[in-house]
């Protein structure tokens, strides 16, 4: 299942390199960090942010042997996810 991310939650907002913590939509949905991680990996779910009316996709990556969120074409900021408005 394909997915638009349009809002996210941190644990600490005002922190720009602080993990994300959920990830949702506004059609109701949030799923916490690693749930969205491990439905990626088992092939569940597929996630997306839209970029200038462009579909850039949600990614699981991998630093100091922790798992994040981040989009495909981010390098090491996932300033795309990072950017998006905070989740009810």
């Amino acid at each position: 299942m394909e997915v638009e991310v349009k809002c996210i939650n941190k644990t600490d907002r005002q922190n720009p390199h602080e993990r994300i913590k959920n990830i949702g939509g506004f059609q109701q949905w949030k799923l916490s960090e690693a749930e969205a991680i491990a439905g990626i990996e088992a092939g569940t779910w597929q996630f997306y942010v839209n970029v200038n009316n462009r579909r850039v996709r949600v990614i699981v990556a991998t630093r100091l042997g922790v798992k994040y969120l981040k989009t495909e074409n981010d390098g090491d900021h996932p300033n795309n996810l990072l950017s998006l408005p905070e989740c009810p």
